[in-house]
């Protein structure tokens, strides 16, 4: 008669079961691997922009007036060799954004890419642009702006929270150009540099130094 065997189930293996599929699920959703491979591209233009000026539409010509052989008290358009008391007209004032510093995205964690800008608006605001930006994507990404150096390699991944720095929100998304406005109060002239942050596992994924323009 052969051997029966007993497959134990007891209250010991249940709770195996319930702490390894928790600690799966866990592991998912706090890594979050498949957004390796999900890309986002989010396009935003330049707020301000300065558009093209409208054609003025064209005048009607004026009827030309009869020749008179009397003489007119008119004053004549005839250009006058005396010199004018007016002063030259000055040129306006440029408007639109103004892009102070800038500089290019380098590689941290993540082979990253692109062009990060400080710009000013028309009304005194500033805001962090991305410009052809080309990253990995991954859980909780962030825009920083830090006092940090940029520096190269693994010495560089994790130096932006050591000093003063303000996030700017969360990645908009992983590809593509994007503005990230700056609080009121923050002063962008104490500041040197922008991070690709990843605030779950305080690391970089790109950074570039700010040179001013």
């Amino acid at each position: 008669m052969g051997r029966v065997r007993k497959v134990f189930t007891g209250p010991l293996v249940i709770a195996v079961l319930v702490v390894v599929v928790g600690g799966v699920g866990f592991g998912m959703y706090w890594f979050q691997p498949w957004k390796l491979w999900q890309d986002e591209t989010v396009q935003e233009a330049l707020p301000g922009g300065a558009a093209e000026p409208a054609a003025p539409p064209a005048a009607a010509p004026e009827p030309a007036d009869e020749p008179s052989d009397e003489p007119s008290d008119e004053p004549s358009d005839e250009p006058s060799d005396e010199p004018s008391d007016e002063p030259p007209a000055s040129p306006s004032p440029a408007t639109g954004p103004q892009t102070l510093a800038s500089g290019e995205l380098i590689t941290h964690e993540h082979a990253t890419s692109g062009t990060v800008k400080l710009v000013r608006l028309d009304d005194g605001s500033h805001l962090v642009r991305l410009e052809n930006l080309n990253t990995s994507n991954g859980p909780d990404l962030r825009v920083w702006l830090t006092d940090a150096p940029v520096k190269q390699g693994q010495a560089g991944w994790h130096v932006f929270d050591d000093g003063k720095y303000v996030s700017l929100g969360k990645l908009k998304g992983n590809k593509g150009s994007q503005n990230y406005a700056l609080p009121r109060d923050v002063d962008p002239s104490a500041f040197s540099s922008v991070s690709i942050w990843c605030d779950r596992f305080d690391v970089s994924f790109g950074a570039a130094e700010l040179g001013r323009a």
